[in-house]
């Protein structure tokens, strides 16, 4: 991730990801666009209830549906931009992300183009300090082949694709709300039941499951009249033309957003108006190693090192951070070998 820098003075981050190659009560926000037949576009609504939702939208909407399945399921407050048509999704991704405190994006549309407008919206916003996740899903009957064509067609560590869709945008709200329900976000999306999606019809054999997870969807399954998450991966599986599965755990990209944000928060606050001498910049280095610290003891990091501050020899006035860290991994399987002696 490449650092836009302004003349605006604050604390600006980049961040760069590599593998290691061998020699809850959820507080978060969620934002959602989708139709609506009486809605005003061009406009947000800011839910804390699902029976606001119902009082401005009417309850057979299936925009007010997609309000209730993210509270469900964990969502802490929702903010709607309703559309009136397939023209005005941009304007829609273009009021969300200019808010601050969205922390997931839901769309209702299963038009790769508007999936990939919404995947563009999120990586700008991003970029400008608002870091956030988008979820979509795929379209109602989508087999796995085309899943996985669609999953390449976004490409990005920000963005979720859920499988089987049903063309409402339901399971990909119910996700949103899990992911938006977990505090922790080195905790795996896998297993998490979802509410709400009690008539869905998911289930897909082994093998289906390993091509849709290595393509970049997240597939979704029902035992049992329990629809719960299989395994929750990002789209983004190739860097240009090379695969990559650096970002594939939907865990990597949600540390990074909890990590990156907090540390620049908190030099922030303790650091306005200063002087950037060798004592501030002692200061500086031993904030970022408590926060560093804060992550280790809570598991979300298993590491940290090369925590340098410096001021940069071209500009007196700018203070350069580096640090590296290690992400905690989710356990998604455990390999169990017996040795029978008879």
């Amino acid at each position: 991730m490449s650092m836009t820098i302004h003349e605006r003075p604050g604390v600006y981050s980049s961040y760069d990801a590599s593998t290691v190659i061998s020699g809850s009560g959820g507080s978060s926000t969620v934002g959602l666009v989708g139709l609506v037949t009486d809605g005003e576009s061009g406009k947000l609504y800011t839910f804390n209830r699902y029976e606001d939702a119902v009082t401005q939208f009417g309850q057979e909407e299936n925009l007010t549906k997609l309000v209730q399945v993210l509270f469900r399921n964990g969502a802490a407050r929702v903010v709607v931009a309703p559309v009136s048509g397939e023209e005005d999704y941009q304007g829609a991704f273009d009021l969300l992300a200019m808010e601050d405190d969205i922390d997931l994006v839901v769309c209702d549309s299963t038009q790769l183009s508007v999936q990939q407008a919404l995947r563009q919206s999120v990586c700008d916003a991003s970029q400008a300090r608002r870091e956030r996740i988008a979820v979509v899903g795929g379209a109602q009957s989508e087999d796995v082949e085309a899943l996985v064509e669609r999953a390449e067609g976004i490409n990005s560590e920000r963005v979720v694709l859920v499988a089987p869709g049903d063309g409402t945008g339901l399971a990909a709200a119910a996700v949103a709300g899990a992911i938006a329900g977990e505090n922790d976000p080195a905790i795996p999306l896998g297993g998490a039941e979802l509410k709400g999606l009690e008539g869905m019809e998911a289930r897909y054999a082994d093998t289906e499951i390993d091509t849709l997870v290595r393509g970049g969807v997240t597939p979704l399954e029902n035992v049992s009249g329990v629809v719960s998450v299989v395994r929750g991966v990002t789209t983004r599986t190739k860097t240009g033309e090379a695969e990559d599965a650096t970002w594939r755990e939907l865990t990597t990209i949600r540390i990074v957003d909890d990590v990156i944000p907090t540390i620049r928060n908190s030099l922030r606050a303790k650091f306005r108006r200063t002087k950037n001498t060798e004592q501030t910049r002692g200061a500086i280095r031993s904030q970022v190693v408590l926060e560093l610290e804060n992550k280790l003891a809570r598991e979300i990091i298993t590491g940290y090192d090369q925590v340098t501050v410096e001021a940069d020899t071209e500009n007196p006035t700018v203070c350069l951070v580096d640090f590296t860290f290690t992400v905690a991994h989710g356990l998604n399987q455990i390999w169990l070998t017996a040795h029978i002696t008879v």
